[in-house]
């Protein structure tokens, strides 16, 4: 049975006065993908090792299903921990790296055989019980690590970046077997990562954090789409962000003026930000893209024209820079629709989109 996780208003401040996390709240369902995702000391480590109990926060409680567990020691927190270098034994089998924690909890011999055998046909390492991590991938390095997280049957898996050593093809491969597994065995997880496409991929929900405290949480869906603050827009994927004055449109229409003549026509839901200066988001791929003179565009507040300055071949899709005409630089991503579609440098052209494409982003 897997287990819900709250955490209440944690902080840990080490010597020097070092806040690494600073008054964390949130609740972790029970069987739920968790990511802990942000860039390197965010603080997301320090709180997944304080859920783990290596680490004692100076303010705060980590209660698991309802239990304060605050003060209670790592090994008696029935929780499972994948570490990012794996921490395997070197000098011991791959057998007796899955054991160890049955053998550190008293399971008899018989006991122990019958789990390590099923553990590791769960991750897929069957008949590779006698090597040693030495004579193995990565991946299968990462699997050993996996099954003797899972073999004590934990409530709660706890992972700290643990594909961060993987080239990207395993390491999205390990991402599904994870995901996989993880809903098979009805495991709440823990994850740590600063990768932002990891993180959506996986993630039933997503903790943005930053300087030590949460941003956002979300699904992946709410995060990409509906980013409450400007680090959320700009740490997830690529964006555009624009700052500037409240105006209106010559239709009376909210609006936003970000200077150098480029007026943004503002979502119906933008009424209720006040007077005042805001920042917008408006991601690449929500903008229209067509050729100078064309008859696309959209009303006044919904279009500008300008420049393809460069573009980035990403396979599936293309992502272009462009210099409108006030100066504003703008991504804009479009699908591959063959060669004969691409824009090139020094090409003209016109952007649109809807008011609702931009989202207003918590100062």
């Amino acid at each position: 049975m897997s287990a819900s996780i709250e955490i209440a208003g944690v902080s840990k401040i080490y010597d020097g006065g070092v806040r690494a996390v600073d008054a964390v709240a949130m609740d972790i369902r029970q069987g739920e993908f968790f990511s802990l995702l942000g860039p390197s000391g965010c603080g997301k480590t320090t709180t997944l090792r304080i859920i783990a109990g290596f680490e004692t926060p100076s303010s705060g409680a980590i209660r698991v299903d309802g239990a304060d567990i605050t003060h209670v020691p790592a090994h008696k927190r029935d929780m499972g921990m994948v570490f990012q270098n794996y921490a395997l034994f070197p000098h011991r089998t791959v057998a007796e790296n899955v054991a160890f924690g049955l053998r550190m909890r008293g399971h008899d011999k018989a006991s122990i055989a019958t789990k390590v055998k099923a553990a590791l046909a769960m991750v897929e390492l069957s008949g590779l019980e006698d090597r040693r991590p030495a004579q193995l991938s990565g991946g299968q390095q990462q699997r050993v690590a996996l099954a003797r997280a899972i073999v004590i049957a934990p409530r709660v898996l706890l992972c700290d970046e643990p594909l961060g050593a993987l080239d990207k093809k395993l390491r999205q491969q390990m991402q599904f077997e994870l995901k996989q597994l993880q809903k098979k065995l009805g495991l709440t997880l823990v994850f740590v990562t600063h990768d932002q496409e990891e993180a959506l991929a996986m993630s039933d929900r997503i903790a943005v954090m930053n300087g030590g405290r949460v941003e956002q949480v979300g699904t992946p869906a709410e995060i990409y789409n509906q980013p409450t603050t400007r680090f959320v827009a700009d740490f997830i994927g690529d964006t555009n962000i624009f700052r500037g004055e409240r105006t209106t449109t010559g239709a009376g229409a909210p609006a936003l003026d970000v200077g150098k003549g480029l007026i943004l026509a503002l979502p119906p839901s933008a009424d209720a930000q006040g007077a005042g200066a805001l920042s917008v988001a408006l991601r690449p791929e929500k903008i229209r893209l067509s050729p100078r003179g064309d008859a696309a565009g959209g009303a006044a507040g919904t279009c500008a024209h300008g420049v393809v300055e460069n573009t980035n071949f990403l396979g599936g899709a293309v992502l272009y820079r462009i210099t409108l005409e006030g100066a504003h630089r703008i991504l804009v991503q479009q699908p591959n629709a063959g060669t004969s579609h691409l824009f090139i440098p020094g090409n003209g052209v016109t952007l649109d989109w809807t008011p609702a494409d931009l989202v207003v982003l918590e100062d």
